[in-house]
């Protein structure tokens, strides 16, 4: 399965060191990966459909010096979609007030009819991209409905009750950034791990050796600003266990992308 990596921060930290840590796990992810830098509401993306390992473009990145406040990493081992830049995460969408929202995701929605609308205008083939623009088409009609922007608590509660209505229809592990509010979501126990240190805090779906890990909570979304936890979701009762659908629903759903 893929692996996410990220952190935010009240501060720009330098990054390199769990970088190369985490992209060595691509032995066993061969099908892309991506890096998303972020520095106030700006972010640099960067990716490409080969083993991360096997970059050369990666490999001199990683020489150069990253330093980020807020940071998105993954590592794909595909189930639905090709391997194509497009299909590669993270997948970066605008909403309709400007606002960016970059989204890495492990899972599968196996009862698409939630994103499935989104199909048509996605640029790649992947049930991921179709979360993100599922997610940003719930904010987008907030706010429209509102007449106004919406403040950080009213984007974590659109976004939280989002990715519960998701969870119920797959497996839906998650890091989602908006450009202030970074949102965190597992519903497959064991699968992500977060570590707090200072004014930052880190998420891996393995702990990295340099830092102190623990699980992080099933079945809630949590919302994080500058490194600082401050919305929990209402916990939902969506765990995913792997009985619970056979591996031919993943091609079914997903023949007509």
């Amino acid at each position: 399965m893929c692996e996410l990596f990220g952190f935010s921060s009240g501060r720009a930290i330098r990054a390199n060191d769990l970088l190369n840590l985490f992209f060595l796990h691509s032995r066993e992810h061969p099908h892309g990966w991506g890096l998303a830098v972020f520095r106030g509401h700006a972010v640099t993306l960067e990716k490409e459909p080969v083993r991360a390992i096997s970059s050369t473009y990666l490999e001199h990145r990683l020489s150069c010096h990253i330093e980020a406040d807020s940071l998105l990493a993954h590592i794909r081992r595909a189930t639905v979609g090709e391997m194509t830049y497009a299909n590669c995460h993270p997948f970066v969408w605008d909403d309709d007030s400007g606002r960016t929202w970059t989204l890495i995701h492990n899972g599968t929605v196996f009862e698409p009819h939630l994103i499935s609308p989104f199909f048509s205008k996605q640029e790649g083939t992947t049930d991921s991209e179709g979360v993100l623009l599922y997610l940003i088409d719930r904010i987008n009609r907030r706010r429209n409905a509102e007449k106004r922007n919406l403040s950080d608590a009213e984007r974590f509660q659109e976004i939280s009750e989002g990715i519960t209505a998701l969870a119920a229809c797959g497996k839906l592990n998650l890091i989602l950034y908006d450009g202030e509010q970074m949102y965190v979501h597992s519903n497959y126990r064991g699968y992500l791990h977060f570590s707090e240190e200072g004014d930052s805090v880190c998420f891996s779906t393995l702990p990295l050796a340099i830092r102190h890990w623990e699980p992080l909570p099933l079945n809630q979304v949590f919302g994080y600003i500058s490194g600082e936890l401050v919305h929990e979701g209402a916990p939902h009762p969506y765990e995913y266990l792997d009985s619970r659908h056979d591996m031919s629903l993943i091609y079914g759903a997903y023949a007509s992308l």
